[in-house]
C-alpha cells in the first residue's frame, strides 16, 4: 500500500495551527509556500487536491496583539474573523505564484449535519474542484459554538474526505508519528508504520492511560483516520516540517526524517505512518 498516495486521484491535505503559525510566531509564509509549490505540482501530475488549514485564531491573536489565548467564545471568534484575512491572503498569494487560484470555504458542523446544505457543499467543492480551483478549507470558527464545533480540524479532513470521497487524506504534523509506546520512556518502541484504521489498539497507542503522545494530538489523527476509511479513503500522517514530502508521498516514497534518533534510522518508508481503510 505503498502506492495510497500516489495512485490517488483527489488528496486531502491537512495542515495544523502549530505547523501553520510556526508554533504560534505567526504565519509562516515559507513553510505555506512551500506546500502550495509542491500541491502545484502535484496537480501537474494530474491530481485533484484540497487543503484543510488551521491558524485563523491564532494569525488573529497576533495581529490583535494578543499574548495569551482568550477563554471568551466571542473574543475567539473575533480573533478568528480577524485571523482569517491574513490566512487567506497567504494563500491565496502562495499559489498565484503557480497561476493557480483559490477558493476559501468555511464549514461549521451543521453544515455536514444536514443533508441539503451537505449537498450543497459537496456540490460546490466538487465545482471548484472541476473548474480546476484549489480549495483551502477551515472551520467556521466566526459562528461556531462548543456544541457545533468540529473541535479540530484533524476531524474536518477526515469528514472532508468522506464528502468529495477523496482518494486519500495527507495530515501533516510537528511529530514523528504514532509509536508502540511513548519512546521516551522505552527506547525499544517501534514506529507504526502501517496498520488497518480500525485496529482497536491504535487508540490505545495514541492517546491509552499513561500515554501523554495522544495530548499531542495523535489520538485525534487515529480517529479521523478511523473516520476517513468509512468513505474508503487511506490516511497518511507525515511530518510537514520535512522537505518536499508532498511529492515524495506522491511519488510512492518515505522522506528523510529530522533527527537522528534510533528510531528513526531503520529506513525512509518509517518516517511516516499509514492508516488504511
Amino acid at each position: 500500500m505503498r502506492h495510497a498516495v500516489a495512485d490517488a486521484s483527489c488528496i486531502v491535505v491537512k495542515v495544523g495551527s502549530t505547523l501553520v503559525t510556526n508554533h504560534g510566531q505567526g504565519l509562516d509564509h515559507a513553510a505555506i509556500g512551500r506546500w502550495a509549490e509542491q500541491l502545484a505540482q502535484l496537480r501537474a501530475m494530474g491530481k485533484q487536491v484540497v487543503m484543510v488549514s488551521s491558524g485563523a485564531i491564532a494569525e488573529g491573536m497576533q495581529r490583535l496583539g494578543w499574548s495569551q489565548r482568550p477563554t471568551d467564545i466571542h473574543e475567539l471568534q473575533a480573533a478568528a474573523a480577524v485571523g482569517q484575512m491574513g490566512l487567506v491572503q497567504v494563500y491565496e498569494t502562495s499559489f498565484a505564484r503557480h497561476g493557480i487560484r483559490t477558493a476559501q470555504v468555511l464549514l461549521t458542523n451543521a453544515d455536514l449535519a444536514d443533508e441539503q446544505r451537505y449537498q450543497n457543499a459537496r456540490m460546490t467543492l466538487l465545482t471548484l474542484l472541476k473548474m480546476g480551483v484549489v480549495p483551502i478549507i477551515n472551520e467556521n470558527d466566526t459562528v461556531v459554538t462548543d456544541e457545533i464545533k468540529f473541535g479540530d480540524n484533524d476531524t474536518l479532513g477526515a469528514l472532508v474526505t468522506n464528502l468529495i470521497e477523496a482518494d486519500a487524506l495527507i495530515i501533516l504534523t510537528d511529530q514523528g508519528g504514532l509509536y508502540s509506546e511513548d519512546p521516551r520512556k522505552n527506547p525499544a518502541a517501534h514506529l507504526i508504520e502501517e496498520a488497518k484504521a480500525e485496529d482497536p489498539a491504535l487508540q490505545a497507542m495514541a492517546g491509552g492511560a499513561g500515554s501523554s503522545l495522544g495530548k499531542g494530538g495523535m489520538l485525534t489523527k487515529v480517529l479521523a483516520a478511523k473516520l476517513a476509511a468509512t468513505s474508503g479513503a487511506s490516511t497518511v500522517i507525515a511530518s510537514g516540517t520535512q522537505t518536499d514530502v508532498l511529492l515524495r508521498l506522491a511519488q510512492g516514497l518515505g522522506y528523510a526524517p529530522s533527527c537522528s534518533c534510533p528510531c528513526h534510522t531503520e529506513g525512509l518508508n518509517q518516517s511516516f505512518w499509514r492508516l488504511f481503510a
